[in-house]
């Protein structure tokens, strides 16, 4: 904490010590020192899994209702029909063997690839390029579907990927601290039901544990979702 900012130690004591009602929590987040930027909000869920588990391994993409409040680069690896109706989607290049080798010669200007199954033959190629950077499509993140058009679409919109990491915790973003309330708790609680609905049926227990959102540069705020059946 000593190396923290004034500011940030000075929100830290306001910062409540237990969990919170969801709104409760959002406000306290939006009461905070302002910053000259607009904040992103983060959500982090700690989950009852085990991670070392591959069975138990939890992955995934979701748009969320309102929106995270940016824009990404998106690249569509696609047939030559769809070329041109991904552009129109988003995509700020499409196409099949010239993207490929463009990507293979070090082009990395882009946040997202989609990819359509029947070119990830030539994809794969790329695993040892965008694999490190988690740029590589995969049908586990929605990033490898035979609609590419509307995944570009979804993902240049800000649709977001996630995957869990070695001590079980899941990290998302969820919007803008210039998100009202209502929109914030709307992409929060969206996110919350989707995880539930990915429980591995192996996860024993409590399955999520604690919820906690913050700015970039704001402390946690715990929160308390309404619990279900687990």
């Amino acid at each position: 904490m000593r190396f923290r900012s004034k500011r940030y130690r000075k929100d830290r004591e306001r910062a409540p010590s237990k969990p919170v009602p969801i709104e409760q929590g959002i406000q306290i987040l939006k009461s905070f020192s302002k910053t000259k930027f607009d904040q992103t909000v983060d959500l982090v869920c700690h989950l009852g899994i085990d991670p070392r588990q591959a069975d138990q391994a939890i992955r995934g993409s979701i748009a969320l209702p309102r929106g995270i409040g940016k824009t990404k680069r998106v690249i569509a690896f696609c047939n030559e029909a769809d070329v041109e109706a991904c552009k129109a989607a988003g995509a700020i290049e499409a196409g099949a063997d010239e993207l490929v080798e463009k990507v293979q010669k070090g082009w990395m200007d882009f946040d997202v690839a989609i990819a359509h199954p029947s070119l990830m033959a030539k994809v794969g190629k790329l695993g040892r390029v965008l694999g490190p950077q988690g740029k590589m499509p995969s049908p586990k993140s929605g990033t490898v579907t035979p609609d590419v058009v509307t995944a570009v679409r979804e993902y240049s919109a800000g649709k977001v990927e996630f995957r869990n990491d070695a001590g079980g915790n899941v990290h998302t973003i969820v919007g803008k601290l210039s998100f009202s309330e209502e929109d914030l708790k709307a992409n929060i609680m969206a996110f919350v039901d989707h995880l539930r609905r990915l429980k591995p049926a192996t996860a024993k227990g409590q399955y999520i544990k604690k919820v906690c959102i913050s700015g970039t540069m704001t402390p946690s705020v715990e929160i308390e979702v309404a619990p279900a059946a687990e």
